[in-house]
């Protein structure tokens, strides 16, 4: 395993995050295909003996119980300080407006529900999920800042928004005094590269670390053309985010089976491999241990310019989709 500072913070985290989406009840959530605890417990024990430290959950996730699953397994096989947690909190609720709960008091309920959750005393880096036009941002960033200022949570991160936005809470943040966004995570992988337009070179200016989550597009660059999966016959998001751009996309998959095959490695080791070229540590989901090590993998590879190219140079403008194509 290779590790790194993450943005400007002090922590250092594997080169590969482990994506908790996949764990949880799948009575409680929207996706049908999650695991139960004892398998979520397998992997996670698998992906700590590969030298994975750094672990992304969320409170939205099959109802908390993702949290639960994760929190409960790292109590089991590993010391609280030898791991790098990260969770999220949702916007207000409409219901939550109507009752007048502050920005600031919400966001203290939803950590002390992720702790609850998670078993823990603190959370090393906090999410700002998805950007709430409903809450003015001042509420929002005091809100942040007053859980740093407490202890219950170590740095901040933002998920699903324009850079546009994190410049403009950033620039709140600094004029403020307020903790300031250490990392993002947006959708960003070979299928779907907006993030370049703008976010990316922000961060790199900017020293924001990138942890980008959907890093094999819902399992496509990980399976040849035509190869089925549970993932992919029941993850009706992750359809409505890929299915509308399969032909252009098709193109780009057969080169990642093309290199892979040439190499004798897998397709998630391709696509991993080029994202590494890209961002600090990619969230990688996994339901089975040969997904987890096929990602570990994937840090010993090396791509020469030549067949980065090889796999850029199809690339087409994507329109934008899932959390992001709500942002507005």
């Amino acid at each position: 395993m290779k590790y790194e500072k993450l943005g400007n913070s002090d922590l250092t985290v594997s080169k590969i995050c482990m994506g908790c989406m996949g764990f949880g009840d799948a009575t409680r959530g929207q996706h049908s295909w999650t695991l139960d605890e004892i398998h979520s417990y397998e992997i996670i024990k698998r992906g700590l003996e590969l030298g994975i430290n750094f672990f992304d959950t969320a409170i939205a996730y099959q109802g908390g119980t993702s949290e639960e699953y994760l929190g409960h397994a790292l109590k089991k096989l590993v010391k609280r300080e030898d791991v790098v947690i990260a969770t999220k909190f949702l916007p207000r609720t409409d219901m939550e407006i109507e009752q007048k709960i502050s920005g600031q008091k919400h966001i203290e309920t939803m950590i002390d529900q992720s702790l609850k959750n998670l078993q823990m005393d603190y959370i090393d880096l906090y999410i700002y999920h998805m950007w709430d036009y409903k809450t003015p941002l001042y509420d929002i960033l005091e809100g942040l800042n007053n859980v740093v200022k407490k202890g219950k949570a170590r740095y901040i991160g933002i998920s699903n928004c324009f850079a546009w936005q994190l410049a403009k809470a950033q620039s709140l943040c600094e004029k403020e005094g307020f903790a300031t966004f250490v990392s993002v995570q947006g959708h960003y992988n070979l299928l779907f590269r907006e993030e370049e337009r703008e976010m990316i070179p922000y961060c790199k200016e900017e020293q924001i670390g990138l942890t980008p989550y959907s890093a094999l597009a819902g399992g496509r660059l990980s399976k040849k053309l035509g190869e089925d999966s549970k993932r992919l016959r029941e993850d009706t998001y992750a359809k409505f985010k890929y299915d509308a751009t399969e032909i252009q996309d098709r193109e780009i998959i057969k080169r990642v089976q093309e290199l892979a095959e040439k190499k004798g490695v897998s397709m998630t080791e391709i696509a991993l491999a080029w994202l590494f070229t890209k961002v600090t540590s990619p969230i990688v989901g996994a339901t089975k241990p040969h997904h987890i090590e096929g990602a570990v993998n994937a840090i010993n590879i090396t791509l020469t310019k030549e067949e980065i190219t090889y796999l850029e140079e199809l690339y087409v403008p994507h329109k934008l989709v899932g959390v992001m194509a709500q942002n507005h």
